[in-house]
């Protein structure tokens, strides 16, 4: 029991951290010279959050895996 405890408590950090993360990222990547918000970068997220997740993450270690990759 304990150890469920644990698990879903380290995903509910893992999520917040991904939240983050996503807003930092495109906070940074998304924005123009000016600091607008370039119209075909914004295009591109949107119909990126309708599509299905290309991985699956089983652990950490393949997230960061995967983070170093890209």
């Amino acid at each position: 029991m304990a150890n469920s405890t644990k698990t879903a408590q380290t995903t509910a950090q893992l999520k917040e951290e991904v939240k983050l993360l996503r807003s930092f990222v495109i906070g940074i990547a998304g924005k123009d010279a000016e600091g607008e918000y370039r119209p075909e970068f914004v295009e591109k997220i949107l119909v990126a959050l309708k599509g299905k997740p290309t991985h699956k993450f089983e652990s950490a270690k393949s997230f960061l895996s995967q983070l170093r990759k890209t």
